[in-house]
């Protein structure tokens, strides 16, 4: 049973996932049990390069985050556990958590957030009455999101990224997975809002 599973290995996912791990110096987060299904075969980064993001080297490739992500989670925070090689086929609503059902797997959480792409091609059962066009993408590019209100499309069901209705830029979606996880953070300090930064001293 986890206490949250991430699901999707991009920039939505990974950003997400990095800072629910930075959270675990709190004490109310410190016994939760968290974990990211990495899949990143569909993954728009895979293809990307990023000359307009402020901090990264000019010339970085997406293809070069995927991975340097992981590692980045893996050095940083490995009591997340990652789940590589599998690949998410159902969402099921079980009492008070979620069945998560994939290739090779069944796994139950508390908290879900899906975080992988727009393509109308997504096949996840049971998202269906969630998925609409997507609202900031063009029409004949047939993308989708699935409808929510600040990334909750239900009591413990989170949406991260594109596939939230923001816009396809590297920036804006890791922005909406970090959005993400501090909402967690908050909902698990009984709703007193929470942030998380870094500092040298």
């Amino acid at each position: 049973m986890f206490n949250v599973l991430i699901i999707g290995g991009g920039a939505a996912g990974l950003s997400c996932a990095l800072v629910l791990g930075s959270g675990g110096k709190f004490e109310f987060s410190q016994n939760k049990k968290i974990g990211i299904i990495t899949h990143q075969k569909s993954s728009d980064l895979q293809n990307a390069l990023f000359n307009n993001v402020l901090g990264l080297p000019i010339g970085t490739t997406g293809s070069s985050i995927l991975t340097s992500g992981k590692e980045q989670l893996e050095k940083l925070y490995p009591q997340i556990e990652q789940i590589d090689g599998e690949k998410v086929i159902e969402i099921l609503k079980i009492d008070k958590c979620f069945q998560i059902k994939t290739n090779k797997n069944i796994y139950q959480t508390e908290l879900v957030v899906i975080a992988v792409g727009y393509s109308n091609l997504i096949n996840i059962k049971g998202l269906e009455p969630y998925t609409e066009p997507h609202p900031r993408a063009a029409k004949e590019k047939n993308r989708i999101w699935l409808k929510n209100t600040d990334h909750l499309i239900k009591k413990g069901l989170y949406v991260a990224g594109t596939l939230a209705g923001w816009r396809s830029q590297f920036a804006i979606a890791c922005g909406s997975g970090a959005q993400v996880a501090t909402d967690i953070l908050t909902l698990w300090n009984n709703g007193n809002h929470i942030k998380v930064h870094d500092k040298m001293y």
